[in-house]
């Protein structure tokens, strides 16, 4: 392989045309998805140079374009959907152009031929409230319409009810197996790509696949010689090493992220709306202990770890990192959101309202972060059910708080709040987003309705509901948020050398996604590709320099704004009181900022952010 091959398809016109893109010029997904977005303001799908090939991970799909959602360049992907779309035959499709009315994309390669490209109108309103409903519909639709054209199991990307109504709709996949859709929901939900796709492209679905033979790297001797030079481990020893905390840790007795974090998370559990920042230590703990450990992670252990109900994104990995129980996949992020975010201790309380919204088809942890956020509004008075359409409010504090009733509760009241977003009930209307409702809300209701609301803002409308860690690092001034491109690591850094850190992280992770890698393999990905790509094409240094000039460009269009909300400010304030009064971290820095924050919590809270934006700021200039 000497050059990527972009499949540009005009959604409005059904042309199509192929590009080719030197290697070296451009490496994968995302330098060359930045480029596209920036001269064509395409939605980008495609895969890395590694795809198809023996190395664990390589088969991840990446979509890139300027998102509604985030307002700025965004990066989001699903794992295992690079396998089938490296038949295809090419390195990404670029979609241009709008279809006039909503479509599904059929791409179909048969080896030796041209991809046979069609663009299918479908009634959405019709699919989307047909059998399984929402984006369940729209993939069993696609596949009753098309699959049988294809020779072997072919991909269906599609979105959900969410992508029309909000800025905040996911990409939904799931894996085909021996000609039926299987249970494994896999997402690019983080930055609405799906409200892009749909809204700026017209395109609801894709169905993909086909014969073609591609040149993949498949040398295992060669890929052993590698790792054994490196590590003394065949690749295969070392990949099933590294992937150990999401298929099983022995250290905590689980698997998976949610098994391993919230058996780790202890006085740092973020719930009912992050008002755990608010309670001492002892309480936090005991709260861990009895709502967590006792019950919600004892639930999934004993349903999911203890039966070994974990199946792979759809490529062959030894992380079978895809927890589940029946339909209902357990991923730490999206049951914290709509977990313990949400007041919800319970697994089946969880499952459902997760479920709904994956059946719209959200961006689970966002929606979930707006929905706590409501939450708290309704139970402090500050919104009535009239106002957001819905018929109670919730149970949301951990006082005479029973486990099983008042989570179902919360769980309903959150499904209820997922269809007046949709259906736009009372005051309710997230067409612009989240944040341009919030600002709104403030201004005929007052600063106190917005202000529980945690976001990181990006440009005039711009927001991203934050990863689900007690840490500074999420809420980080970067171009990109809501991803793993910040250092999220619970320890105290002064924030000048967290935005350095942060740099340091986004370059690292870019260094995978650019060549199409899933980041559980990170523990010997971001040292080990660099030298794959010297091995495969002499060009090891020219990689690292493109992905450093790959973070200056994007890092050039940076346009973050201030925390908006006084939640945001708290959530660093607390941060460092815990690690003065509970880790016991002694540092003058430490002690410095929290007498700022004592002072002048506003004052305080922007210095920290610009601190963590000018270490960002001096660590990705292009030129060092």
């Amino acid at each position: 392989m000497d050059s990527q091959k972009v499949l540009f398809v005009d959604a409005g016109t059904g042309f199509y045309r192929m590009a080719r893109y030197p290697i070296g010029d451009f490496f994968g997904p995302i330098d060359l998805g930045l480029h596209l977005a920036g001269k064509y303001n395409s939605l980008n799908i495609g895969v890395g140079i590694l795809a198809g090939s023996i190395i664990p991970g390589s088969n991840r799909l990446f979509f890139t374009g300027f998102s509604q959602a985030w307002g700025g360049f965004y990066v989001s992907s699903i794992g295992g959907a690079g396998l089938v779309f490296d038949n295809l035959g090419v390195n990404c499709v670029a979609l241009v152009g709008k279809a006039p009315t909503p479509s599904i994309l059929y791409l179909n390669r048969v080896h030796g031929e041209e991809i046979e490209i069609k663009i299918e109108p479908v009634d959405l309103r019709l699919v989307w409230e047909q059998g399984r409903g929402g984006i369940y519909g729209l993939l069993d639709h696609a596949w009753d319409r098309f699959g049988s054209s294809y020779a072997t199991d072919p991909r269906i990307l599609a979105v959900g009810p969410a992508a029309l109504a909000t800025d905040f709709g996911a990409i939904g996949s799931v894996p085909i197996t021996d000609g039926k859709l299987t249970t494994v929901d896999t997402w690019a939900g983080r930055g609405g790509l799906g409200s892009r796709m749909l809204r700026q492209h017209g395109v609801a679905a894709i169905i993909y696949g086909g014969t073609h033979l591609s040149e993949d790297f498949r040398d295992r001797k060669v890929a052993d010689q590698w790792f054994q030079d490196k590590y003394q481990k065949k690749m295969l020893a070392k990949d099933v090493e590294a992937t150990m905390k999401y298929r099983f840790d022995p250290r905590f007795d689980t698997g998976g992220t949610f098994g391993v974090n919230y058996a780790s998370v202890g006085g740092k559990i973020l719930a009912f709306n992050y008002r755990t920042i608010y309670m001492g230590e002892a309480d936090r703990r005991q709260m861990h202990e009895k709502f967590i450990v006792a019950h919600y992670l004892r639930q999934f252990n004993e349903e999911t770890i203890v039966p070994r109900q974990q199946r792979t994104c759809g490529e062959p990995c030894p992380a079978v990192c895809k927890k589940s129980r029946d339909e209902f996949k357990k991923d730490f992020e999206p049951y914290q959101t709509m977990g313990p975010l949400c007041g919800i201790f319970d697994q089946r309380a969880a499952e459902q309202l997760n479920h709904h919204a994956d059946r719209y088809g959200f961006d689970a942890i966002s929606v979930g972060g707006v929905l706590s956020w409501l939450m708290e509004c309704l139970d402090r008075r500050l919104l009535t059910p009239e106002d957001l359409g819905v018929r109670g409010t919730p149970v949301f504090s951990t006082d005479g708080f029973s486990l099983e009733s008042d989570s179902k509760r919360n769980a309903e009241l959150g499904m209820e709040l997922l269809d007046s977003i949709i259906h736009k009930r009372g005051i309710v209307n997230m067409e612009e987003g989240a944040r341009k409702f919030a600002r709104r809300l403030s201004r005929d209701k007052g600063k106190a309705v917005s202000d529980p609301f945690v976001y990181a803002a990006f440009a005039r409308n711009g927001w991203m509901v934050p990863n689900q860690y007690w840490t500074p690092g999420v809420l980080s001034p970067m171009a990109m948020m809501g991803k793993y491109y910040m250092y999220y690591g619970g320890d105290f850094v002064p924030p000048r050398t967290l935005g350095r850190m942060n740099a340091e992280r986004f370059r690292g992770e870019l260094i995978m996604d650019n060549l199409g890698l899933c980041r559980f393999h990170r523990l010997w990905a971001e040292e080990m590709l660099p030298e794959i790509v010297g091995s495969l094409f002499g060009l090891k240094n020219e990689y690292l320099k493109s992905i450093s000039v790959t973070a200056s460009r994007i890092n050039s269009r940076n346009s973050s704004v201030f925390w908006e909300s006084e939640r945001n400010m708290d959530y660093v304030h607390t941060f460092l009181l815990r690690h003065r009064e509970v880790e016991g971290t002694k540092r003058p820095e430490l002690d410095d900022w929290i007498s700022q924050f004592e002072r002048d919590k506003q004052e305080a809270s922007y210095s920290f952010w610009c601190e963590i934006f000018k270490g960002i700021h001096e660590s990705l200039r292009e030129f060092n």
